[in-house]
Protein backbone atom coordinates (compact mmCIF):
# COMPACT_ATOMS: atom_id res chain seq x y z
CA UNK A 1 0.00 0.00 0.00
CA UNK A 2 1.31 3.46 -0.68
CA UNK A 3 -0.68 6.96 -0.16
CA UNK A 4 -0.79 7.17 -3.93
CA UNK A 5 -3.26 3.74 -3.85
CA UNK A 6 -5.17 4.81 -0.97
CA UNK A 7 -6.10 7.72 -2.77
CA UNK A 8 -7.70 5.34 -5.89
CA UNK A 9 -8.93 2.89 -3.51
CA UNK A 10 -11.06 4.82 -1.01
CA UNK A 11 -12.36 6.67 -4.23
CA UNK A 12 -13.67 3.59 -5.10
CA UNK A 13 -14.81 2.89 -1.55
CA UNK A 14 -16.51 5.61 -0.64
CA UNK A 15 -19.58 5.13 -2.16
CA UNK A 16 -20.59 1.79 -0.73
CA UNK A 17 -18.50 2.36 2.56
CA UNK A 18 -21.07 2.59 4.59
CA UNK A 19 -23.02 -0.36 3.42
CA UNK A 20 -20.19 -2.72 4.45
CA UNK A 21 -18.75 -1.11 7.36
CA UNK A 22 -21.14 0.90 9.16
CA UNK A 23 -23.49 -2.19 9.33
CA UNK A 24 -24.03 -5.43 10.86
CA UNK A 25 -21.25 -6.50 12.99
CA UNK A 26 -19.37 -3.58 12.24
CA UNK A 27 -22.10 -1.09 13.59
CA UNK A 28 -22.22 -3.29 16.73
CA UNK A 29 -18.38 -3.39 16.92
CA UNK A 30 -18.36 0.48 16.50
CA UNK A 31 -20.85 0.40 19.28
CA UNK A 32 -18.63 -1.39 21.63
CA UNK A 33 -15.83 1.31 21.16
CA UNK A 34 -17.81 3.89 22.52
CA UNK A 35 -19.83 2.04 25.25
CA UNK A 36 -18.48 3.17 28.65
CA UNK A 37 -16.26 6.13 27.10
CA UNK A 38 -16.58 9.78 28.79
CA UNK A 39 -16.09 13.09 26.65
CA UNK A 40 -16.04 15.48 28.52
CA UNK A 41 -17.76 19.28 27.73
CA UNK A 42 -15.07 21.55 25.55
CA UNK A 43 -12.72 18.64 25.11
CA UNK A 44 -10.46 18.34 21.73
CA UNK A 45 -11.05 15.31 19.95
CA UNK A 46 -9.18 14.22 16.95
CA UNK A 47 -10.73 11.13 14.75
CA UNK A 48 -7.75 10.13 12.40
CA UNK A 49 -8.94 8.43 9.67
CA UNK A 50 -12.77 9.51 10.28
CA UNK A 51 -13.33 8.59 6.75
CA UNK A 52 -17.47 8.50 6.07
CA UNK A 53 -17.95 9.46 9.48
CA UNK A 54 -19.34 6.30 10.31
CA UNK A 55 -17.83 7.05 14.45
CA UNK A 56 -19.16 10.52 14.74
CA UNK A 57 -22.90 9.14 14.25
CA UNK A 58 -22.16 7.31 17.37
CA UNK A 59 -21.27 10.18 19.96
CA UNK A 60 -22.93 13.02 21.05
CA UNK A 61 -20.70 15.81 19.60
CA UNK A 62 -22.60 19.42 20.73
CA UNK A 63 -20.38 20.26 23.40
CA UNK A 64 -17.33 19.07 22.22
CA UNK A 65 -14.50 20.53 19.76
CA UNK A 66 -14.08 17.89 17.50
CA UNK A 67 -11.52 18.13 14.19
CA UNK A 68 -12.00 14.98 11.80
CA UNK A 69 -9.01 14.43 8.98
CA UNK A 70 -9.03 11.72 6.01
CA UNK A 71 -6.92 11.17 3.50
CA UNK A 72 -8.99 10.39 0.83
CA UNK A 73 -11.30 13.48 -0.45
CA UNK A 74 -14.39 11.51 -1.91
CA UNK A 75 -14.63 9.74 1.68
CA UNK A 76 -14.30 13.13 3.59
CA UNK A 77 -17.04 14.26 1.65
CA UNK A 78 -19.30 12.15 2.81
CA UNK A 79 -18.90 12.61 6.22
CA UNK A 80 -18.91 16.39 5.66
CA UNK A 81 -22.81 15.67 3.71
CA UNK A 82 -23.55 13.63 7.38
CA UNK A 83 -22.82 16.44 9.71
CA UNK A 84 -23.07 19.65 7.61
CA UNK A 85 -24.73 21.86 10.42
CA UNK A 86 -22.10 20.86 12.35
CA UNK A 87 -19.43 22.80 14.19
CA UNK A 88 -16.89 19.40 13.64
CA UNK A 89 -13.57 20.86 11.57
CA UNK A 90 -12.74 18.43 9.00
CA UNK A 91 -9.37 18.63 7.01
CA UNK A 92 -7.96 16.16 4.18
CA UNK A 93 -4.68 15.30 5.54
CA UNK A 94 -1.66 12.35 5.91
CA UNK A 95 -2.43 10.50 9.25
CA UNK A 96 1.12 10.00 8.94
CA UNK A 97 2.46 13.73 8.89
CA UNK A 98 -0.13 15.57 10.26
CA UNK A 99 -0.11 19.32 10.31
CA UNK A 100 -1.38 20.10 13.92
CA UNK A 101 1.00 21.13 17.14
CA UNK A 102 2.49 19.08 19.84
CA UNK A 103 0.27 18.40 22.10
CA UNK A 104 -2.95 19.85 20.86
CA UNK A 105 -5.54 16.96 21.26
CA UNK A 106 -7.31 15.57 25.03
CA UNK A 107 -8.20 12.68 22.86
CA UNK A 108 -7.02 11.01 19.43
CA UNK A 109 -9.69 8.55 18.17
CA UNK A 110 -8.28 6.09 15.08
CA UNK A 111 -10.63 4.07 13.60
CA UNK A 112 -9.70 1.41 11.00
CA UNK A 113 -6.90 3.98 10.30
CA UNK A 114 -3.76 1.67 11.28
CA UNK A 115 -4.12 -1.20 9.02
CA UNK A 116 -4.88 1.10 6.14
CA UNK A 117 -2.31 3.86 6.35
CA UNK A 118 1.02 2.67 4.72
CA UNK A 119 3.38 2.97 8.03
CA UNK A 120 1.41 1.99 10.77
CA UNK A 121 4.31 3.02 13.20
CA UNK A 122 4.78 6.79 11.56
CA UNK A 123 0.80 7.01 11.94
CA UNK A 124 1.15 6.16 15.64
CA UNK A 125 3.72 8.62 16.49
CA UNK A 126 1.32 11.19 14.76
CA UNK A 127 -1.12 10.34 17.27
CA UNK A 128 1.35 10.27 20.28
CA UNK A 129 2.78 13.80 19.12
CA UNK A 130 -0.62 15.50 18.43
CA UNK A 131 -1.62 13.90 22.34
CA UNK A 132 -1.38 15.98 25.20
CA UNK A 133 0.27 14.32 28.38
CA UNK A 134 -2.21 12.09 30.32
CA UNK A 135 -4.32 12.33 27.01
CA UNK A 136 -6.03 9.37 25.60
CA UNK A 137 -5.81 7.38 22.25
CA UNK A 138 -8.76 5.23 21.36
CA UNK A 139 -7.95 2.63 18.77
CA UNK A 140 -10.85 -0.36 16.72
CA UNK A 141 -8.78 -1.88 14.11
CA UNK A 142 -7.51 -5.13 13.00
CA UNK A 143 -4.34 -6.99 14.41
CA UNK A 144 -2.38 -9.76 13.88
CA UNK A 145 -2.72 -12.43 16.59
CA UNK A 146 -0.88 -11.67 19.82
CA UNK A 147 2.54 -13.60 19.71
CA UNK A 148 1.71 -15.93 16.83
CA UNK A 149 2.46 -15.59 13.04
CA UNK A 150 -0.01 -15.09 10.45
CA UNK A 151 -1.18 -18.38 9.51
CA UNK A 152 -0.31 -19.83 6.00
CA UNK A 153 -3.61 -18.74 4.30
CA UNK A 154 -3.59 -15.17 5.54
CA UNK A 155 0.06 -15.17 4.23
CA UNK A 156 -1.41 -16.35 1.12
CA UNK A 157 -3.82 -13.72 1.01
CA UNK A 158 -2.48 -10.54 2.49
CA UNK A 159 -1.08 -9.02 -0.49
CA UNK A 160 -4.52 -9.49 -2.02
CA UNK A 161 -6.44 -7.78 1.08
CA UNK A 162 -3.80 -4.86 0.98
CA UNK A 163 -4.80 -4.12 -2.87
CA UNK A 164 -7.97 -3.87 -1.15
CA UNK A 165 -6.81 -0.64 0.89
CA UNK A 166 -6.04 -2.82 3.66
CA UNK A 167 -3.24 -4.57 5.47
CA UNK A 168 -4.26 -8.20 8.06
CA UNK A 169 -0.46 -8.32 8.94
CA UNK A 170 -0.29 -5.46 11.25
CA UNK A 171 0.55 -5.94 15.30
CA UNK A 172 0.11 -4.20 17.69
CA UNK A 173 2.22 -5.32 20.26
CA UNK A 174 5.52 -4.29 17.56
CA UNK A 175 3.64 -1.18 17.22
CA UNK A 176 3.67 -0.66 21.19
CA UNK A 177 7.09 -1.68 22.08
CA UNK A 178 8.45 1.10 19.63
CA UNK A 179 6.67 3.55 21.46
CA UNK A 180 6.06 1.97 24.77
CA UNK A 181 8.28 4.89 26.58
CA UNK A 182 5.62 7.25 26.56
CA UNK A 183 2.10 4.92 26.48
CA UNK A 184 0.07 2.97 28.87
CA UNK A 185 -2.19 0.45 27.65
CA UNK A 186 -5.04 0.85 29.86
CA UNK A 187 -7.58 -1.39 27.93
CA UNK A 188 -7.22 -4.19 25.05
CA UNK A 189 -10.54 -5.88 24.18
CA UNK A 190 -11.56 -8.17 21.48
CA UNK A 191 -15.05 -6.71 20.07
CA UNK A 192 -14.77 -8.70 16.78
CA UNK A 193 -14.13 -12.20 14.28
CA UNK A 194 -12.27 -14.15 17.38
CA UNK A 195 -9.99 -10.95 18.56
CA UNK A 196 -8.96 -10.19 15.58
CA UNK A 197 -10.59 -6.51 15.57
CA UNK A 198 -9.59 -4.84 19.32
CA UNK A 199 -10.88 -1.81 21.55
CA UNK A 200 -7.23 -0.63 22.39
CA UNK A 201 -7.36 2.17 25.10
CA UNK A 202 -3.70 3.75 25.45
CA UNK A 203 -2.91 6.92 28.30
CA UNK A 204 0.40 9.00 27.09
CA UNK A 205 2.35 9.18 29.74
CA UNK A 206 4.68 12.25 28.99
CA UNK A 207 5.42 14.64 26.60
Amino acid sequence: MNNRWNKIIYKLWSPIYDKFFNSGNFLKARNKIFQGEKFVENQNILFVGVGTGADLELIEHKELNITAIDYSNEMLEKAKVKFKDSSIKFFEMDAQNMSFKDNQFDVVVGSLVLSVVPDADKCTKEMIRVLKPKGKILIFDKFSPKGKNLSPLKKAIRPLIRLLGTDIGVNFETLYEKNKEVLSVIEDTPVMFNGMYRKIVINKMKA
